[in-house]
């Protein structure tokens, strides 16, 4: 027997992930052991292995975010992602309130040129 590519991710978080990513329809969960979320070639959010939720800014709303929420830029593998903030969980579990970032969030990266695909044009 094989063992499966189950996520270790708290069931709750990426409960309340999937909510939110389904508030958007133009915007499809990604992702079976890390869930995530892109557009062209883009990632704009994700569920560390914690269940800690990342979400892309750009710098005038990321710093703004900063604040409001007391939260920090999100570390991944020792390493600042200086474009990605911090959700925090008390944020992650209001949805609607979240939802205006991640719809921002999805509007600016969509906005971005595409990544380059691999393959055979």
């Amino acid at each position: 027997m094989g063992t499966s590519k189950k996520s270790e991710i708290p069931a709750d978080r990426v409960e309340l992930y999937d909510r939110l990513v389904a508030t958007n329809r133009e915007v499809e969960r990604k992702g079976a052991s890390v869930p995530y979320t892109s557009v062209n070639g883009h990632m704009f959010s994700y569920l560390n292995a914690q269940g800690s939720m990342a979400l892309k800014l750009p710098k005038a709303e990321r710093d703004a975010f900063l604040e409001k929420y007391q939260t920090t830029l999100f570390e991944a593998y020792g390493i600042v992602q200086k474009e990605f903030v911090t959700v925090p969980d008390a944020l992650l579990e209001n949805t609607d309130e979240l939802k205006t970032y991640f719809d921002f969030s999805y509007e600016t990266t969509r906005a971005l040129k595409p990544k380059a695909t691999r393959g055979k044009a």
